[in-house]
């Protein structure tokens, strides 16, 4: 990875930083994030563990920046998407980012797997973590809101406008996608193709569908037409 600009020091510094970041997952991806250790890091790189302290306080704070990281890719990866297919029909520019998505994720399976759930026994990742996973959800909350929840989509839509009524940031978040739309379609929409997505994405980087004899990003596609049928989009 290439590190420019910046004084001679920042640029190092930068360097040293991406390689450790590198480092840390591939130990991930042989091991799990629970088997990441700063000490086996700076064995890998040829220093010693305290020289890692300069650039993480902690095992926590790697582990925080990869996520990070993971999130700001994967909205980067939503964003060029919505970018390219800005005015299409709403089924197009759906179909559009869940592709986005699965191609990010594949990928990037190790940064993929630290996105899934909690990355070690014990971690807590901060509050701030919140606001760049929201980022990857923004773009579809813009499609979503275009349509109405189907019939048995209540209560779920109930629940949503609740959220958005009691958490202000979550409402926020909304109106900065979908300023026209409705929230709690939005959010409710965003629950339901989120969780398929995910759950199809999850699948195919574990390797669960070797040998099954269907392509996962047919799959994808028929699930988002499924859900766009369901939401008239």
């Amino acid at each position: 990875m290439a590190v420019r600009g910046g004084t001679p020091r920042q640029r190092y510094r930068d360097q040293v930083r991406a390689e450790i970041k590198e480092a840390a997952l591939a130990q991930i991806g042989s091991g799990g994030a629970a088997a990441l250790s700063l000490n086996a890091v700076a064995k890998q790189l040829g220093v010693t563990g305290p020289a890692l302290y300069k650039y993480f306080r902690s095992r926590d704070d790697l582990l925080t920046e990869l996520i990070g990281d993971g999130y700001d890719q994967a909205a980067a990866a939503a964003d060029a998407a919505a970018a390219r297919v800005a005015g299409r029909p709403p089924r197009e520019r759906l179909h559009a980012l869940a592709a986005a998505y699965r191609a990010w994720a594949v990928a990037a399976p190790h940064l993929f797997h630290l996105l899934a759930g909690t990355p070690s026994p014990g971690y807590q990742a901060p509050p701030e973590t919140l606001e760049r996973a929201r980022a990857v959800l923004g773009p579809f909350l813009s499609v979503i809101a275009l349509g109405r929840p189907p019939h048995g989509a209540e209560e779920l839509t109930a629940q949503m406008a609740r959220w958005a009524a009691e958490t202000p940031p979550v409402a926020d978040w909304v109106r900065a996608y979908a300023p026209e739309g409705d929230a709690a379609t939005a959010l409710a929409g965003a629950v339901v193709i989120w969780a398929r997505l995910h759950g199809i994405v999850s699948l195919e980087v574990q390797g669960q569908f070797d040998g099954m004899g269907h392509s996962p990003a047919t799959l994808l596609d028929t699930e988002v037409e499924a859900f766009a049928d369901a939401w008239s989009l």
